[in-house]
């Protein structure tokens, strides 16, 4: 009965799976085709793709994940492009996540092969350039496949200009834009396989938001970051040229590569302009590229979408509303963020600098010369140096005042140092100093002069208000302060404000409107030569460029950049002597603990220690290491800006750094009043970066302090009753007894009363009046010693002791009293001694 139950719901699933498709020839839908032959076969096909796109998502839900990429690499390899294209735009979604963050697909910048090695090697192996993912790109491009992609989701400076009808300066969205239909309100770009995956891939790390758990993941060892760091390989080669796209099929035909849009004659890129004309989105224009072009056209774009999509963000109209101090952020990058970017202009300087030597100097420019040889020379000038430096000052102003900042100044660091990313290493001084720069590098740091002084002129600002005591902001200012201070570095920078300062004798004025000519139609400077020779004119150009012709430049050795050197000199001794401060504290402390410290009873000074750097959680190795990075960084600064001992020295007394008598406690700048003392700023800005403090103490009644941490709380309490009690009951006792002039009323002052406070030192910022009537109290007997564990457990000691040597508890009692009371009289004769010197 079971048997036959079964074959007849096998029959009637199989017929109404026959049902199902005879359905579309019952009731045709309107479609509209190209050719005859595509309405020939569009029945049966056009049902295919929308059948494997739900079984794909289907098995996306019910299958483990390698079971999924092995069925995804069949389908790659089996079916053809006329059924992937369909299934292409959601592999994409599922792999990078949606575009609002919602979806987080595999999660790349998450996916560490230590922690998921099979998930993190198939996935790797899935997505590599010469993967299977690649394959489905290529096999896709061969056909001329468009996507549609939202423009909502570009960045903003490239959002509102497409919004605004304006075509954006970059060539990767030329020829590209779509109108939106009749009632449509959103435009699409349409972009070819390639470009679509490139998309999703870069905007991955901006759209998706790292899981909680994900704080703790390195950014070097996660997915994302070692994909991006093979495409860069993959695409732009340090040796070779470019691999071809892999075959779609064994034996077939390479896949044509799609032609850039609109293609830019490679003789504009060694112009850097950007364009002074406005040109409307509908007046896009499809020129074509030249053949020999095709072989790098995956290169130029790879290139400009991770620029686009990473740094992209901030235009110079946007940067310049920025600087108010009321303007709202747009987009605040991550520190994952900036560690991609870092190693994407990394890779850029080594791509640029594996240049052949006969092919540097601009003598060698030909039309024999390779487009990837041109686009290793033209790839940082043409696409990333303005970006970058918007990007770059956006962070230097808005990033937080912590040691985040790590992050961006490495990523800045890195692109002011292409030599240490050249073939041929620089040879190392045989005394152990820094390696001096080439002269061959004068051209790159002159054409980034804004990289150099303005940038550097940012940092000193934040310098300037960050806690040098701590290691991590010292690390900085050494690092910056380093790889300044390498040899003939200096002397480059100066010579470029030098041709940037000089008057334009050679130049007319009239041609200050060409530093920002357009270069992208080729219709403005079409007689232009591709290279310009005049040194100071690419000096004008990078800055006007950059900040615009009504820029006010202000040289980096100039007085008032010195001025700001000389006052971070002087911040760097306050924080030498700080940290030289707590570092000689913190050795008084643990040279002054009890031998019951190791036990955690001992009690601990509130007073005593300063806690707002991490010198006291980092120990005193850290402490050493900030006082060598601030000697380093101090001795960079003085060989830079030539910065003698005499001018440190003045400064340094001029401004109150010198510490007082006792070569430790300073008190933070204030002047006295006649209600104690007042901060000036410079004192507030002390305490406020941890320079100085005032030493803050206890000054109510002793009795009535908190309970501390070692002390037993409700024995506390207990002898605080009985001993109020004994004072109240006998305070007239007391007082006539710590009245006597002879040695017994001395032994009982000793005891009884509170040891004076008039010889200490004002620490405190609270004036004296209000003190003096809080410390005339009487005799009174004080048990809250007692209390504690130290006490305690020593007097637990000292039974055991004694019950070594056979003394009972008693015996032993009396002998601890008699002992005291020996070291008592010892007291009271050395404090009345004392007194008598004192008069």
């Amino acid at each position: 009965m079971t048997t036959s139950r079964r074959r007849i719901a096998k029959w009637w699933l199989q017929s109404f799976r026959r049902a199902t498709l005879w359905i579309p020839q019952w009731f045709p839908k309107t479609v509209i085709f190209n050719s005859p032959q595509e309405a020939a076969m569009a029945f049966p096909y056009l049902q295919q793709p929308s059948f494997l796109l739900a079984s794909l998502k289907a098995d996306s839900i019910n299958k483990p994940f390698a079971q999924r990429c092995q069925d995804l690499v069949k389908v790659i390899e089996d079916f053809p492009a006329k059924e992937l294209h369909a299934i292409f735009p959601w592999l994409v979604e599922s792999i990078f996540g949606s575009l609002d963050g919602i979806l987080i697909g595999w999660n790349l910048r998450c996916l560490q092969g230590r922690v998921s090695p099979v998930e993190y090697s198939i996935a790797m192996e899935f997505l590599d350039p010469g993967g299977p993912m690649m394959k489905l790109v290529y096999k896709l491009q061969a056909e001329d496949y468009k996507f549609d992609f939202p423009v909502s989701y570009l960045p903003g400076p490239v959002k509102a200009s497409i919004q605004e009808r304006v075509l954006p300066d970059s060539p990767l969205y030329h020829n590209k834009v779509q109108f939106p239909s009749t009632g449509g309100l959103s435009l699409n770009l349409a972009l070819n396989p390639f470009e679509y995956y490139m998309f999703f891939f870069a905007l991955s790390l901006i759209t998706q938001k790292p899981l909680p758990g994900a704080l703790h993941v390195r950014t070097s060892d996660c997915a994302y970051f070692i994909l991006v760091d093979r495409y860069l390989s993959w695409f732009l080669p340090t040796e070779g040229s470019v691999l071809p796209p892999l075959s779609s099929s064994p034996g077939g035909p390479s896949p044509s590569p799609a032609p850039r849009t609109p293609a830019m004659p490679f003789a504009s890129y060694g112009l850097h302009h950007t364009s002074l004309l406005k040109r409307h989105i509908s007046h896009q224009t499809s020129v074509n590229a030249d053949p020999a072009s095709h072989e790098i056209w995956r290169s130029e774009t790879l290139l400009q979408v991770f620029v686009e999509m990473w740094l992209h963000h901030y235009s110079l109209e946007m940067y310049q509303k920025m600087q108010s101090p009321h303007a709202k952020e747009s987009f605040t990058p991550t520190e994952e963020h900036v560690l991609v970017v870092r190693l994407l202009l990394k890779h850029l300087h080594a791509f640029s600098n594996s240049l052949k030597p006969e092919q540097i100097s601009p003598s060698a420019h030909s039309h024999a010369t390779s487009p990837l040889e041109e686009f290793k020379r033209a790839a940082i000038p043409r696409f990333v140096q303005q970006k970058l430096y918007l990007f770059l000052q956006h962070c230097f102003g808005h990033w937080p005042l912590d040691a985040s900042f790590r992050a961006v100044l490495e990523m800045w660091l890195s692109y002011l140092q292409p030599w240490r990313y050249a073939p041929e290493k620089q040879a190392q001084s045989s005394d152990g100093q820094a390696r001096c720069v080439s002269e061959k590098w004068a051209p790159f740091v002159q054409e980034n002069l804004l990289m150099y002084t303005k940038l550097f002129l940012g940092f000193l600002s934040r310098a300037l208000r960050t806690d040098l005591v701590s290691p991590k902001n010292a690390l900085m200012v050494f690092r910056v302060a380093k790889v300044f201070a390498q040899p003939n570095l200096a002397e480059m920078i100066q010579k470029g404000e030098q041709l940037f300062l000089e008057p334009e004798l050679v130049i007319p004025h009239r041609q200050h409107r060409l530093f920002t000519a357009p270069t992208f139609t080729g219709s403005f400077l079409s007689s232009w030569p591709p290279a310009v020779t005049d040194t100071s004119f690419k000096v004008k150009s990078h800055v006007y460029s950059l900040e615009g012709q009504d820029c006010k430049y202000t040289p980096m050795f100039g007085p008032e950049v010195r001025m700001l050197v000389l006052r971070l000199a002087q911040l760097i001794t306050q924080a030498k002597q700080t940290a030289k401060s707590i570092s000689d504290q913190c050795g008084e402390s643990t040279a002054s603990r009890p031998f019951l410290s190791w036990l955690g009873f001992c009690s601990s000074d509130a007073n005593s220690s300063y806690s707002a750097n991490d010198l006291d959680e980092m120990g005193q190795d850290s402490v050493r290491k900030t006082d060598e990075y601030l000697e380093k960084a101090l001795e960079y600064l003085c060989q830079m800006f030539r910065l003698n001992e005499a001018q440190l020295a003045q400064l340094t007394l001029a401004l109150g750094t010198a510490q007082d008598e006792n070569g430790k406690k300073q008190l933070p700048d204030c002047i006295v009043a006649e209600d104690g003392l007042i901060l000036t700023p410079l004192g507030r800005y002390q305490i406020i970066n941890g320079l100085r403090r005032f030493d803050i103490q206890y000054q109510g009644d002793s009795e009535l302090q908190p309970i501390r941490s070692y002390e037993i709380a409700g024995l506390v309490r207990l002898l605080f009753r009985l001993s109020s009690t004994i004072n109240h009951r006998f305070a007239d006792q007391m007082a006539a007894l710590c009245s006597r002039a002879d040695f017994l009323g001395s032994f009982c002052r000793y005891h009884l009363m509170e040891p004076g406070v008039a010889n200490k030192h004002l620490l405190s910022p609270v004036g004296r009046g209000g003190r003096s009537a809080g410390h005339a109290r009487g005799p009174r007997l004080s048990l809250r010693f007692l209390g504690s564990y130290r006490t305690l457990l020593s007097l637990l000691l000292a039974f055991f002791v004694a019950s070594l040597f056979s003394i009972g508890p008693l015996p032993c009692a009396l002998l601890l009293v008699l002992g005291y009371f020996l070291y008592a009289m010892a007291m009271t004769l050395l404090t009345e001694r004392g007194k008598l010197h004192q008069l």
